[in-house]
């Protein structure tokens, strides 16, 4: 008899498995210099989609990813991702008061604590991969992606076009290319990850490189939609940030229509991707449908 896939289902597991990786994994509050500790399980544990952990557990199980294995990459990816968002508030660079629905971290704290948690997360990851239960060559296939998506050829770098390309007009290509880096990156590393845990075959790799590439660029496409279009209660952050910076975006380099359109596009060119996997791949897929229909 077939079992029918139960999405949401596999969704609330997975997500109480990420955060219960979060807690077991970051540094207690009480840990010394407490001050800093607090901020980082603010920063890290404040909520949030887990979309990174989850596309780490959802191409694990298309393998034989061991879980110590799937949780030290779900949970050191998500701290990359946290002290992204961290240093993305400080006022030098979009200068934001607010991060999923409360205060951010240089507002809760201080700027130069929020500071320091980024930076501290981020060391955190890389302890945590290189800690993992797991082969030593999975070890360190993770802590090269998770460093080459992180650093000056992957987000940092796109952050880095993001502020020079403030008031400047972009083409579609330099959109692209900004995007896949800034967003596109840490989403496909993460997909990645769970492909190295599970021992996939550079066959297998490569579909799933086409899924997160696809991914990764729907998911930012739609966060530019949701900036034009959702309220700040709705999005836990501040809305309409990016036009009022004149930042270029999907929606106000070829508009609302087109952006939504290529969106759509993308979902369905990331899922047909993942067909050889069959039935193994249904968590992917139904994440796919989740970035592009989500409402914030």
């Amino acid at each position: 008899m077939t079992t029918i896939f139960q999405f949401q289902e596999w969704l609330t597991n997975h997500s109480e498995r990420a955060e219960t990786a979060l807690d077991s994994l970051l540094d207690s509050a009480q840990t010394t210099p407490k001050r800093l500790h607090e901020a980082m399980r603010y920063a890290a544990q404040g909520g949030g989609k887990r979309i990174r952990p989850l596309l780490v557990y959802a191409a694990g199980s298309l393998g034989d990813a061991k879980a110590q294995a799937l949780d030290a990459a779900a949970v050191a990816i998500e701290c990359i991702h946290a002290y992204s968002l961290v240093h993305d508030d400080l006022p030098c660079m979009d200068d934001d008061d607010l991060r999923r629905g409360r205060p951010t971290v240089h507002k809760a704290f201080d700027e130069a604590t929020a500071l320091l948690v980024g930076d501290a997360l981020q060391t955190r990851a890389f302890e945590i991969l290189a800690n993992a239960q797991c082969e030593v060559d999975v070890r360190l296939l993770m802590i090269s992606s998770l460093a080459a998506a992180s650093g000056s050829r992957g987000m940092a770098g796109g952050q880095a076009i993001d502020l020079e390309s403030v008031g400047k007009t972009l083409d579609l290509a330099g959109l692209k290319q900004m995007h896949a880096m800034k967003t596109g990156a840490l989403l496909s590393c993460a997909v990645e990850l769970g492909g190295i845990a599970a021992h996939l075959n550079p066959t297998q790799m490569a579909q799933l490189q086409k899924y997160s590439t696809a991914l990764g660029l729907a998911f930012q496409i739609v966060d530019d939609v949701l900036d034009a279009t959702a309220d700040s209660q709705t999005l836990g952050k501040t809305a309409g940030k990016d036009a009022a910076a004149n930042k270029p975006t999907y929606v106000t380099l070829m508009g609302l229509d087109y952006a939504q359109q290529q969106a759509k596009e993308l979902q369905e060119a990331a899922i047909a991707s993942l067909t050889d996997f069959g039935s193994k791949a249904d968590a992917l897929k139904d994440l796919a449908l989740l970035v592009v229909n989500r409402a914030k």
